[in-house]
Parts: structure tokens; sequence; C-alpha cells
């Protein structure tokens, strides 16, 4: 490959995303590659307190356009300033959501249709990830995983928000088969850890 890996997780909220990307860190470095960890919305100074804006829950008046504009801004500074860099210097780059996110959440659950894609595709500037891993798990059962107190302005949306977003993230799974992986992320750490490592090894082979 001329350029570095990307990849990139998703999944609802409380599907263990955290846990197997730090896995896939310590996998990549046993191989011998540079792993850069980022995560949206942030990874860069201004994307971190776009964040604190966006996921703050006391902005309960926040419109669902802006929202999404708030995602695509921090997106558009972290490919800018940190993914493209990273990519273009050889280094695999592993983030925590990335444009899929606001697909589902702001284009299906907040029903603001493909203009979220659009914005996003300015955003993100030719910036695809090479695989995702998609990591399923039934949102009420990954709501319940997150103490309440702790959920931030997003995760507090009611089970029917969570349960769209889940049933959209199932319909991209379906129209980018080559690149979006399902993972079952209902079965033990182990289990999940060992089969993405199987698809990065695939994938790392034919590089």
């Amino acid at each position: 490959m001329d350029r570095g890996l990307f990849i990139t997780f998703e999944g609802p909220d409380g599907s263990g995303k955290t846990t197997q990307i730090e896995r896939l860190k310590v996998f990549l470095k046993e191989k011998g590659y540079d792993a850069v960890l980022t995560r949206e919305p942030g990874g860069t100074a201004i994307g971190e307190k776009l964040r604190a804006i966006v996921l703050d829950k006391n902005n309960t008046e926040m419109d669902y356009m802006t929202e999404a504009l708030i995602y695509a801004a921090a997106r558009a500074q972290h490919v800018a300033q940190v993914i493209k860099p990273a990519l273009e210097s050889g280094k695999t780059v592993i983030c925590d959501r990335f444009m899929d996110s606001s697909i589902v959440y702001q284009g299906y659950g907040r029903k603001l249709g493909d203009c979220v894609r659009i914005i996003n595709e300015y955003a993100v500037r030719g910036c695809f990830p090479d695989i995702t891993f998609l990591l399923k798990v039934d949102p009420a059962v990954g709501k319940r995983r997150i103490k309440a107190d702790l959920q931030d302005r997003l995760e507090l949306e009611d089970l029917e928000y969570h349960k769209t977003v889940f049933q959209a993230y199932e319909e991209l799974e379906k129209q980018y088969p080559r690149r979006i992986i399902g993972i079952n992320a209902e079965r033990s750490i182990d289990e999940i850890s060992a089969e993405i490592k199987e698809h990065i090894g695939r994938l790392l082979g034919k590089s």
C-alpha cells in the first residue's frame, strides 16, 4: 500500500469498542506496525472542544442540523490534522467512530437524510477507511452497560432512537460488505478480539 492502513470501529454505545481497539493496537505493534489510536468526535484540540459541546447533556436545545455540522466540523479538523498526515507517513490509524457514525446517528436517527453523507464527504476529502469493524450488540444491552450518570447527550436518547441507529448500521453493513465487517459483540472479549485479528491479518497479508 502507498499509505498506512485506516481502520475504524463502529457500533452502538456500550459495544466494547475501546477494549478491542486497545487489543488491536497491541497486536499490530507485535507485528511491527506503528499504530495511531484516535477517536471521534475529538482527536485534536479543536475536535475535543467540539466534542464537549455536542455531547454535553445540558445542551438539550441543540438543533439536529447543528449537531450534524459540529460532528462534520470536528471530523474535517481530525482528518486534516491527524488522520491524513499519519496515513501518508505510513502509520496505521485506528479510529473509534468515523463518518458511518454520522450517517446512522444523524442521517437515520435524526432523520436528516442523505445531506449528512454529503456534508461528511466534504469533511473527509477522500479519506475513507480501508476496513470498518461493526461491533454488534443489542442496543438495550449496550445501553445497560453504561451507568446512567455517565451517559452523554446522545447516550441518554431513548431506546427507540438507539434501535433506529442499530438498524441503520445493519443497513450500511449490507451496502458496503467488502469494507464493513459485522462482529457479534455479545461474546467474550477474547473471541471478539480473535475474529478481528484474523480479518486484519488477512488484510495485511494482501498489502
